[in-house]
């Protein structure tokens, strides 16, 4: 399980490289079953590159590409389903052996792990596909589908590490609904995320605290809430995700005011290695907007997700078990 998560922590940091340097539409088909080899001659890079000249990305915006820039974001691309690969022998080998060796009920409880990870190669391809025929690049619905659903298994992952690795028992101490809702809006900031990337929404205001003079982006107006269109605008997806880090920053003050009221001492260090990873987000998204959303702090602030994450569902873990 640990192997595990530094896997999917490893994907999650190789996939955002992958967005933020546009190479995911280097590998034009699925290769279920091939491409666990790199091109080795010269024809077979032809052939990738190719492929890629057939696409919108290509003849619409990289169209002076060379083969030595196409081999730049391949490997960025093959890294990543040579990783997403890795992390399903990670789980099937050792599941197969664990049943085989203490029973089918290994399959029962852990095999949902599994499935996840094979419907996560599904749902990359799917990513993939739509930006193959009629756009530039491909869908932030998609995106975002994708990138929660490694969040979700991050979590599962690190929930199960959590009582494999703890001789607590379950018995809830404080059941903080409060605490349910910030981990909710924590993965709702990473759909809207996955949207400002997709759309490179973070490009477009890289003023703070306002967007350009006003707090609201003058290039839209409220009425487009009322749009289901809504979040195809780029300025004002980037307009919901900081005000979002906002509400959730509140959200954890007041989880923060509550447990310092319960006395609860158990809690004390989840819930300050919260703040450290919310305090420390927040900042590298102002400085990832600041800086017209440079890679090193854009790719910083998608790491540091996974910390707030996994801080959440430690504080989570730790208010309903006790020795």
């Amino acid at each position: 399980m640990l192997s595990l998560l530094v896997l999917v922590s490893l994907i999650i940091l190789v996939g955002g490289l992958t967005r933020l340097t546009d190479s995911g539409l280097s590998i034009t088909t699925w290769e279920l079953f091939v491409g666990f080899f790199p091109p080795f001659s010269n024809e077979k890079w032809l052939e990738y590159f190719n492929l890629y000249k057939t696409i919108p990305e290509y003849t619409q915006q990289n169209y002076n590409m060379t083969l030595d820039d196409f081999k730049v974001i391949f490997w960025w691309e093959w890294g990543h389903r040579q990783l997403g690969r890795i992390i399903g022998l990670t789980v099937l080998l050792p599941m197969i052996y664990f049943s085989i060796k203490h029973g089918f009920w290994i399959i029962k409880k852990y095999g949902i792990i599994f499935l996840l990870v094979c419907f996560q190669g599904f749902l990359g391809w799917y990513m993939v596909s739509s930006g193959l025929v009629e756009r530039i690049d491909v869908s932030h619905y998609r995106l975002a589908i994708h990138l929660v659903t490694a969040f979700i298994i991050l979590s599962i992952v690190y929930w199960q590490f959590l009582k494999l690795s703890s001789s607590l028992n379950k018995i809830v101490v404080n059941d903080f609904f409060i605490l349910k809702i910030f981990l909710f809006l924590l993965f709702l900031q990473i759909i809207i995320g996955a949207f400002v990337s997709g759309m490179d929404a973070g490009k477009i205001y890289n003023t703070w605290p306002l967007m350009g003079v006003n707090y609201f982006p003058d290039d839209s107006s409220f009425k487009e809430f009322l749009n289901l269109k809504v979040f195809d605008n780029p300025s004002i997806v980037q307009f919901i995700h900081r005000n979002l880090a906002y509400i959730i920053f509140v959200i954890y003050a007041l989880i923060l005011f509550k447990i310092i009221n319960s006395g609860n001492k158990n809690l004390f260090k989840p819930i300050a290695i919260i703040g450290f990873s919310l305090l420390l987000q927040i900042i590298l998204g102002v400085i990832t907007i600041l800086s017209g959303v440079k890679m090193l702090f854009a790719s910083l602030h998608q790491i540091n997700s996974i910390l707030v994450i996994l801080s959440t569902l430690y504080l989570v873990f730790s208010s309903q078990y006790k020795r």
